[in-house]
């Protein structure tokens, strides 16, 4: 039996094992099939405080599992295929561990971003190839970039990005935008981006050196384009990783999870949640380690209150 169990191992579930972890509260955490989330695909970290030269994404997540491991948190390695919140303690079903016991849960388990699918895409990720124009967008100064996506983020990174870039071309596979109209008119407002629309990607073409563009096919004509440009950002969504959890807590219509307004407490009492599964709005290394913090602190009053409420009733 656990007093408690971290789902995920990112910047949120990293920086509540360290809070746990220094509570006494040995902290189980269970890491996925990409230990350290997102941040490890990324290279230069460059708007973590604490860093003035930057980091390393993968460098930054090593730090922090090894400033849990030295309070004391334990990690293991393996997916969680099934959970049962119905009733404490909560059972957790691990592939190649088993059924595991908790009398509280931590799921940070973050959002993947959604890819095209193309060649040349996932080998390039960190290499022209990215999914956020706030991580990534000031290496792109000065250089012509691709935004691919249609709806209301990619007018959003593609507006963002043209504080760097000398030019933002927006890619898109239908002549109409899903994006709202104020998000539309203010992208069209801007002359740095231009656009390229009823465009179907086909492949981001890379040489040793990097991205060189991006290969598409005129939906029009049917003939094929290369968009040259030094980077590509996907910008096509997010998916939330909460399938294994069965709709057993609550959620918003996209699948992230809702928590209580300024908490991290679910639906259910004793599982909080943190970082980008509950997270649609800021996405970042640092605001996930905040909400990582909150659940670490929240989980601590709700095991403390437990264990009261347990010795008054004997």
């Amino acid at each position: 039996m656990r007093k408690t169990i971290i789902i995920g191992t990112g910047p949120a579930g990293l920086t509540a094992a360290i809070y746990l972890a220094r509570a006494n509260l040995n902290p189980l955490v269970i890491e996925g099939p990409e230990p350290g989330g997102q941040l490890t695909t990324t290279t230069e970290v460059e708007n973590f405080p604490g860093f003035p030269e930057g980091i390393l994404g993968p460098e930054l997540m090593d730090n922090m599992r090894k400033q849990a491991e030295r309070f004391g948190a334990e990690f293991i390695r393996g997916w969680v295929t099934k959970v049962d919140l119905s009733k404490r303690p909560f059972t957790l079903t691990v592939e190649g561990t088993g059924e595991l016991k908790a009398e509280s849960v931590i799921v940070s388990t973050g959002a993947s971003a959604k890819y095209l699918g193309i060649p040349g895409e996932k080998e390039n990720v960190g290499r022209g190839v990215s999914t956020c124009a706030t991580c990534d967008g000031f290496f792109y100064r000065g250089k012509k970039i691709i935004v691919v996506g249609g709806g209301d983020s990619a007018m959003e990174e593609a507006n963002f990005l043209t504080r760097f870039a000398s030019e933002v071309v927006l890619v898109h596979r239908r002549n109409e935008l899903r994006a709202s109209k104020i998000m539309q008119d203010r992208a069209r407002a801007n002359e740095k981006i231009s656009w390229s629309l009823n465009r179907t990607p086909l492949e981001v073409v890379a040489d040793e050196t990097g991205v060189k563009g991006l290969k598409v096919r005129n939906n029009e004509t049917g003939q094929e384009e290369l968009i040259e440009a030094q980077g590509v950002f996907v910008a096509i969504g997010h998916t939330p990783n909460t399938k294994f959890l069965d709709g057993q807590l609550e959620t918003d219509e996209a699948g992230y999870l809702v928590v209580k307004p300024g908490s991290t407490e679910t639906s259910v009492p004793g599982v909080f949640a943190c970082g980008d599964v509950q997270d649609t709005k800021y996405r970042q290394a640092i605001s996930a380690a905040g909400t990582g913090c909150m659940a670490a602190l929240d989980c601590e009053r709700f095991l403390e209150a437990a264990e009261q409420a347990a010795v008054t009733s004997r």
